[in-house]
């Protein structure tokens, strides 16, 4: 299928390279249910290593993933600490109440987004007859809505470290875990260590077309294995997937570089043209949010202008627009998202007639 726009909305749209896809047609596989897929299993073992766990069990989704990371650490009535914007409270449907019965309280960033352990430490609660249990601290690396910010490492390390002081369990979203390694030269391990879980995602940056993992010890990811066949997420032939995810970790894992001097070209696009305001700024990785001045267009309309030019971003509310970099878009495709930018504040500007809204999206 020819697609008639570059697609800057997610790093989710990419699509199987040629080669990607003749490794997932020569997979060998097996049933994964009963745990004999061998793409499947290499792949497990790939990504225990690379994070330094004893196990890992491929999954799905990335929602998956962090659930069965929620589950396998908390009781019904059990409390997680977590950022008030990360995926797993904004984007997961509540799942951590609908399926593990655990209260979420949500924390605030000051720091765009950003906990301290200044932020945590205060919300433990007490071990008291009328409070919940807090038992979980999670956090997300990069930060989606922070504007795929990396973590602090230092307060990654202070905050997991209080958590385990207190008797509470760290969960790591690392989605894009990836991009944060190539962004700070912070090897996977490292950031890893400090979290008795951590979910991957292989659908993202990395460019395979689905799965994600949940790694950590041997009798969580043995439990987890367990609640996802409940779930509905036990698959039997899936080593074809498996070889996609494997394929891409050892191809496309440094090249997110790549993907990050892109987004700096867009920055400074943004930053030089009336109208517009970089939020995240300094951009970090992959994404970029900016917002539009009410004077010129809604985030819908300027989005729906810009499609119309040949470029596809992501509406994140009345103001604010998402673009996001990956292995699809090249450094051609993102000087006409430049170029495509800079008329569509013309033609605001100029007050040409706005085209009909594509509306917003989710921005995983």
């Amino acid at each position: 299928m020819t697609v008639a726009f570059d697609d800057f909305r997610s790093d989710t749209v990419t699509r199987p390279t040629a080669r990607m896809r003749q490794v997932m047609a020569s997979a060998e596989v097996g049933d994964d249910v009963m745990g004999d897929d061998p793409s499947i299993l290499a792949l497990e073992e790939l990504v225990a290593n690379r994070l330094g766990k004893e196990a890992a069990l491929f999954v799905p989704s990335g929602t998956m993933s962090n659930q069965l990371g929620i589950k396998v650490h908390t009781q019904p009535g059990d409390e997680l600490l977590c950022e008030q914007d990360c995926h797993i409270y904004n984007y997961e449907q509540g799942a951590a109440a609908q399926l593990s019965g655990v209260t979420t309280r949500c924390l605030y960033g000051k720091e765009r987004g950003i906990l301290t352990l200044a932020d945590v430490q205060d919300h433990l609660l007490p071990a008291d007859d009328h409070c919940v249990r807090t038992r979980l601290v999670a956090l997300e690396n990069t930060h989606n809505r922070a504007g795929g910010r990396i973590q602090p490492y230092d307060e990654v390390e202070a905050i997991c470290h209080w958590a385990h002081e207190n008797g509470l369990s760290t969960h790591l979203d690392g989605a894009r875990l990836w991009n944060a390694c190539v962004a700070s030269g912070i090897a996977l391990k490292d950031w890893s260590q400090h979290f008795d879980t951590v979910n991957v995602c292989f659908s993202k940056g990395l460019g395979a077309p689905v799965g994600s993992a949940l790694a950590g010890p041997r009798d969580l990811i043995r439990q987890a294995r367990r609640i996802r066949k409940m779930l509905g997420g036990g698959m039997r032939q899936a080593g074809i997937l498996a070889a996609a995810a494997h394929y891409a970790i050892e191809n496309h894992f440094e090249r997110l570089a790549e993907d990050h001097q892109h987004a700096q070209l867009l920055a400074e696009t943004i930053r030089e043209l009336p109208g517009l305001t970089l939020v995240n700024d300094p951009v970090d990785t992959n994404l970029v949010f900016f917002d539009v001045d009410s004077k010129l267009d809604t985030a819908k309309g300027f989005v729906s202008r810009l499609r119309e030019k040949g470029t596809a971003s992501l509406s994140m509310g009345t103001s604010r627009i998402r673009m996001c970099t990956h292995l699809d878009v090249d450094r051609e495709a993102v000087e006409r998202a430049c170029e495509n930018l800079a008329a569509t504040v013309e033609d605001c500007q100029a007050g040409k007639q706005k085209v009909v809204s594509s509306g917003t999206g989710y921005a995983g």
